[in-house]
C-alpha cells in the first residue's frame, strides 16, 4: 500500500477532526490543518508537538463554504508540502429541524455546508490527485447516509446519502488509477455536534472513535462503517427495517 505521509484535514479545530489530526500525530504523519478557527488551529498544534515534534504541521482559515478559498487553500498546502498522499473531507455540520416546521435556513446551511461544500472540496482535492496521478480521497459521512431520518436529522441525513453516492461517482470515475476513494460512515462518536444530546445508543468517545476511523481510513477501502461494532452490522438491517422501527433511531 501506498505511504500516506502528507495529510490534509478539513474541520480540523474540533470533534472528528481534532481527534484524527493526533491519531496521526502519533503515526508522525505531516499534517496540513484547516477551519474556521485558527485560534483552536494553533491549540491542536501544539498538541500535535507534544505527542510528536517532528511532525510538519501546517495551519490554514477555511471556511469551506466560500468555495474560491477552498481551491485556493487546498493548492496552498499542495505547493507548500510538494504533494498531498490523503485529502480527508471532514468539514461538516449537523444544524436543521423537521422539514416544515420553520427552520429552512439552517437545514440550508446543513445542505450547502455537508453536500455543496463537499463537492467543491472534492473538486479541488481531484484536481491535485489527478494532476499527480496518485492520492486518497476521503469523505466523512454518516451511518444515518443509509435511511431517511426525522427531526433534526431531516436533511442531515439526505446531505450525508447524496455525500456517500457522490464519493462512489467519483470513485467509478478513477477505476484501474492510483487515486484511491473512500467513504466513512461513523456511527456515534461523541463529539461537539452532538455533545448535547444525552441519551444516544452505542456512542464511543472521541479517542476511541478516532483511532476505528484512522484505522478503517489506513486500511483505504471503499466503504467502512465505524466503529464496526454495532454499526457495520446494522446498515444493512437498517435499510430493510420499516419506517416505525427507524422512527427510533432519531
Amino acid at each position: 500500500m501506498t505511504t500516506r505521509n502528507n495529510i490534509l484535514i478539513t474541520g480540523a479545530s474540533s470533534g472528528l477532526g481534532w481527534g484524527m489530526a493526533l491519531e496521526y500525530a502519533k503515526q508522525g504523519k505531516n499534517l496540513a490543518l484547516c477551519a474556521r478557527r485558527t485560534e483552536r488551529l494553533e491549540e491542536l498544534k501544539q498538541e500535535v508537538a507534544a505527542i510528536n515534534p517532528d511532525v510538519t504541521v501546517s495551519l490554514k482559515a477555511l471556511d469551506v463554504n466560500d468555495h474560491d478559498q477552498v481551491f485556493e487553500v487546498f493548492k496552498a498546502f499542495k505547493t507548500e508540502f510538494g504533494t498531498l498522499d490523503r485529502i480527508i473531507i471532514n468539514a461538516g455540520m449537523g444544524k436543521g429541524a423537521s422539514i416544515g416546521t420553520g427552520y429552512f435556513e439552517a437545514n440550508k446551511q446543513t445542505a450547502m455546508t455537508n453536500f455543496v461544500a463537499a463537492l467543491a472540496q472534492a473538486e479541488a482535492a481531484m484536481e491535485i490527485f489527478r494532476e499527480q496521478n496518485h492520492g486518497h480521497l476521503v469523505a466523512m459521512s454518516s451511518f444515518s447516509a443509509v435511511r431517511g431520518f426525522r427531526r433534526a436529522l431531516n436533511v442531515y441525513a439526505a446531505t450525508k446519502a447524496g455525500l456517500s453516492n457522490m464519493m462512489e461517482g467519483i470513485r467509478v470515475d478513477v477505476l484501474n488509477k492510483p487515486i484511491v476513494v473512500s467513504t466513512i460512515h461513523p456511527g456515534f462518536i461523541r463529539s461537539e455536534i452532538n455533545e448535547k444530546v444525552e441519551k444516544v445508543p452505542f456512542i464511543v468517545d472521541r479517542e476511541t472513535g478516532c483511532r476505528a476511523l484512522v484505522k478503517a481510513i489506513d486500511k483505504e477501502k471503499a466503504n467502512c462503517f465505524v466503529p464496526t461494532w454495532p454499526w457495520a452490522f446494522m446498515a444493512p438491517l437498517m435499510k430493510i427495517m420499516p419506517l416505525s422501527v427507524v422512527r427510533k433511531f432519531s
